[in-house]
């Protein structure tokens, strides 16, 4: 690849149009127009559409910013650290693909140790479902994947699944939901779970690993609920959960800090319903410093209570 097409391509996005990046650079807007369509020659595809009087990025250009965003920034951090006479050794870049469905408070808490290394490495973090991460992490653009589910066995790439821990499943109400059903946090703790028939529920969306466990165990309970909401997204879950739409589940290890951050009332964790959190890497043995940091804090702290 042709970095200096990389460049203008990076150049353009960053500046709001090829007109203006044009003038930036020096060039006319027909000769960097030019060097970009070399660039996506050399890529096989499209990286910008036009838009009214300016352009956006297609998919695959998203993608290609997305790594340019990385290179030029490693560039210009080696030229401050020459230019500053400073040790000039490259920052590490921990590149972590974090599965859709696993929720933004458990992401954080896995990955939160790298950060507490004596050199810790710059987090380059993108969300995205698992098979998309997968193929990332196949050709080595991602160095860790956190899921909620284990690498499919069938996978044609050889990558290796790590268990993190298991946690169970605890369900929330927001005060004002338990007053309009007549219930007090109370009374739901001692009547769980049959209090939640009475009560609409929020869920993950059926795609996530936890849904089909939830209706599962719902059903194995003789509970039938109504369904007020389903959400891909499970931080806009709670948000709903917080205003008193509906219960809610989230997992047991962050119990405390989900009731304090939402104001709800923890009302029960069942001892049959479980998740569980995976790190995917392409190592059998993990020999990264971040990454193991990860997992031994993981197993060690964040699901003592469950790994085993």
């Amino acid at each position: 690849m042709n970095y200096k097409h990389l460049h203008y391509f990076w150049t353009v996005l960053r500046a709001g149009g090829i007109v203006r990046a044009s003038e930036q650079l020096h060039l006319t807007p027909q000769t960097l127009s030019g060097q970009i369509k070399l660039l996506e020659e050399r890529v096989g595809q499209p990286l910008l559409r036009k838009v009214g009087r300016g352009v956006e990025p297609t998919d695959a250009g998203r993608l290609v910013m997305r790594y340019a965003d990385e290179i030029f920034a490693l560039g210009s951090s080696l030229q401050e650290a020459l230019a500053s006479g400073r040790d000039a050794r490259r920052t590490t870049v921990l590149r972590v693909g974090i599965a859709d469905s696993v929720p933004k408070a458990v992401a954080f808490h896995v990955l939160e140790p790298a950060m507490a290394l004596p050199e810790p490495p710059r987090l380059a973090c993108h969300e995205g479902g698992l098979t998309g991460l997968l193929a990332e992490l196949a050709v080595h653009r991602l160095d860790l994947i956190v899921s909620d589910v284990p690498a499919p066995v069938s996978l044609s790439v050889r990558v290796y699944t790590h268990l993190l821990g298991r946690s169970g499943v605890a369900f929330f109400a927001a005060p004002r939901l338990l007053k309009a059903a007549g219930l007090t946090a109370q009374r739901a703790r001692k009547t769980f779970p049959a209090c939640l028939a009475a009560l609409p529920m929020l869920l993950p969306s059926a795609p996530t690993a936890l849904r089909p466990r939830i209706d599962a165990w719902l059903s194995e309970h003789g509970l039938a609920p109504v369904v007020a909401a389903e959400f891909d997204d499970s931080a806009l879950l709670k948000a709903f959960g917080r205003e008193g739409r509906g219960v809610f589940a989230a997992p047991a290890v962050l119990a405390d800090e989900i009731a304090q951050q939402y104001q709800v009332q923890w009302l029960g964790t069942p001892d049959d319903l479980m998740e569980e959190f995976y790190a995917i890497s392409v190592e059998r043995r993990i020999t990264h410093p971040a990454v193991a940091a990860i997992t031994a804090t993981a197993r060690g702290k964040l699901f003592a209570a469950r790994a085993d």
